[in-house]
């Protein structure tokens, strides 16, 4: 089947082509990270994460969400998910991939990374985060190319491909909710410390992972003959609008914990976030643009009539997709550090350079997952002709 890849109309190059010359410019600017050290980023000795890290922790739960796939179509047999299913799959390929490599360029010396296998420590919540994620990419692009390889060959998949699928439902809970507990596990960082967080994860994951899928299912439907179903994307759009909902009513619950306790510690860092903090605001036009945006996603979602008009919907899952990457990213990586342990108020804003290596490491994963739906989509389309 990669031959599919060596054919494809100018608009597919075309693609293809501003992809690799995104990933070239990341990689220049990398180098110069590389060389220089991480002084070239806005981190620094008091916000030691920042939109690397953010990246990681998004797009886990993109790739976490492929779940929300496969369980309704290889468990409860709902066959009208049979054509976005392999989709998923390779979603949460191409979704890991951007999460490794985001980890790659925060190290700064990428040789590091080797420590973990050299040295591994089970103690390490970053050493787990490193299996699962390691164990559900593979998981996916085995399960996800066999039984497209199956479907090629209009043949059954193989029998041993129903126990992979059964353990990768429960593999891609695991993911997200150990890449919760490299946060929440941390004592003397009270804005991560709650129960409630690895929660939180898993339902905005459920959220922007197939709120992204629709929108590139709409995507493929206008430039390909390949046409994913209504049914289908209405469905995924039932579950984009459970996910906002249960979000948003987690983030009220932390509000309320937060503010009706009055834990000074716990409330700086809410306050810096929705209001500022002795002058410092800069995350406050972003939380109030999430809180914008994840509202009129969900009721544009939540409601029938608009969900169904494939133009709202596709601005609702855009927005959910937004809302969510800054309510995991910025929203929750930088106020772990603002206010620092001292009280401190230091700020972080990614620099041009970092801003670049990140569109860098999209635009590699937005590459594979382009090859990847290259190979699917023509495999479907001669098995339908």
């Amino acid at each position: 089947m990669f031959e599919k890849v060596l054919s494809g109309s100018r608009l597919y190059w075309g693609w293809l082509a501003v992809l690799l010359g995104l990933t070239g410019v990341g990689a220049i600017f990398y180098l110069q990270q590389w060389n220089t050290g991480l002084g070239i980023t806005g981190l620094s000795r008091d916000v030691s994460w920042g939109l690397y890290i953010a990246n990681l922790t998004f797009f886990v739960g993109v790739a976490a969400s492929a779940v929300m796939l496969v369980l309704p179509y290889y468990l409860h047999n709902q066959k009208e998910f049979g054509k976005i299913t392999v989709l998923g799959e390779f979603l949460a390929v191409a979704a890991v991939i951007i999460s490794v490599t985001s980890v790659v360029v925060d190290l700064g010396q990428p040789a590091r990374g080797f420590n973990l296998i050299l040295h591994p420590s089970p103690n390490s919540v970053l050493f787990w985060d490193v299996i699962v994620l390691s164990v559900y990419m593979l998981l996916n692009i085995v399960i996800g190319w066999t039984t497209l390889d199956a479907e090629h060959k209009g043949i059954r998949p193989p029998r041993w491909v129903k126990p992979l699928i059964l353990i990768s439902i429960p593999w891609a809970v695991s993911i997200h909710t150990v890449t919760a507990f490299i946060y929440s596990g941390l004592v003397a960082r009270p804005f991560w410390l709650t129960a409630l967080l690895a929660p939180r994860f898993l339902a905005s994951a459920f959220a922007s992972g197939p709120a992204l899928l629709i929108i590139i299912a709409l995507i493929l439907r206008r430039f390909t003959g390949f046409d994913p179903g209504k049914e289908a994307l209405q469905k995924v759009a039932k579950i984009v609008a459970y996910a906002m909902a249960v979000t948003i009513f987690f983030l009220l619950l932390e509000f309320f914990t937060v503010f009706y306790s009055q834990v000074p510690e716990h409330m700086a860092h809410l306050k810096y976030l929705l209001f500022g903090l002795d002058g410092a605001r800069g995350l406050v036009p972003w939380m109030w643009s999430f809180i914008v945006l994840a509202c009129l996603a969900a009721t544009l979602l939540i409601i029938p009539s608009t969900r169904k008009k494939e133009s709202l919907l596709a601005l609702a899952c855009v927005a959910a997709f937004v809302s969510i990457w800054i309510d995991k990213g910025l929203g929750l990586i930088v106020p772990g550090f603002i206010p620092s342990q001292t009280g401190e108020l230091f700020e972080y804003a990614p620099t041009a350079a970092e801003i670049l290596i990140t569109v860098g490491v999209w635009a590699l994963g937005f590459f594979v997952l382009s090859v990847l739906y290259k190979i699917a989509i023509s495999v479907k389309e001669e098995v339908a002709a």
